[in-house]
């Protein structure tokens, strides 16, 4: 009976080492938490990105644009994301602004890729109302080359300029007084990082997703 007891009592203590054991150890969301602290970046899920997006939808529909231009590669997905509610074209350009080699800002915005507007879709833009949109207001550099480059080349009759996330800090750039404003969310200055560039932050979507979490 002694013996009994021994073994009961012995099983209980290495129960209970185990339960401490559990405790102890991180969740996969806390060592995310954790890394993202460390590495002064702020991450975004999808289902963040969608939300914040489509929280302009009222103001893009009242600005009534008949194209959307999106800056690649950032502005591409929130482009998409609006349309299921604006229901209009999409026009691509790519500008340039930093270096992914080096990740260092160059000196001036690069025209990389811009449209035809001779044909397609393109003919929607002179004259007419266009919507730009890119995932970040940073530096505002690059979206004030694009609404400028569109008013000297293609002449639309108005441009508003719809953003996800707009950085609480002093601005390079400056948009043309005619240009209308819109942004999701106000974020403090970090880096932001998106599910789109999950790759090129060497996570998964899936870490990247746990790390998006872990902020909330």
């Amino acid at each position: 009976m002694s013996v009994r007891k021994d073994i009961k009592r012995s099983m209980s203590q290495d129960n209970d080492l185990v339960v401490v054991k559990k405790k102890a150890k991180q969740s996969p969301t806390k060592k995310a938490e954790i890394a993202a602290s460390a590495s002064k970046k702020t991450f975004f899920s999808y289902a963040e990105i969608h939300s914040t997006i489509i929280s302009l939808a009222a103001k893009v529909k009242k600005f009534n644009p008949d194209v959307m231009v999106a800056i690649g590669g950032g502005g591409f997905i929130p482009a998409r994301i609006l349309r299921t509610v604006v229901k209009i074209p999409i026009l691509a350009v790519s500008l340039e602004l930093y270096d992914e080699a080096t990740s260092t800002m160059k000196s001036q915005v690069k025209k990389v890729q811009w449209f035809d507007e001779t044909s397609g879709v393109g003919r929607l833009v002179r004259g007419k109302r266009v919507l730009v949109v890119d995932e970040v207001d940073d530096t505002r550099t690059t979206l004030q080359y694009c609404c400028e480059e569109l008013m000297r080349t293609n002449r639309p009759a108005a441009i508003a300029v719809a953003v996800v996330h707009n950085k609480l800090k002093e601005k390079k750039g400056t948009l043309p007084e005619s240009v209308e404003y819109m942004a999701g969310a106000d974020v403090p200055n970090r880096w932001n990082c998106y599910p789109w560039d999950a790759e090129s932050y060497g996570h998964s979507i899936y870490v990247h997703e746990h790390l998006a979490a872990a902020k909330n």
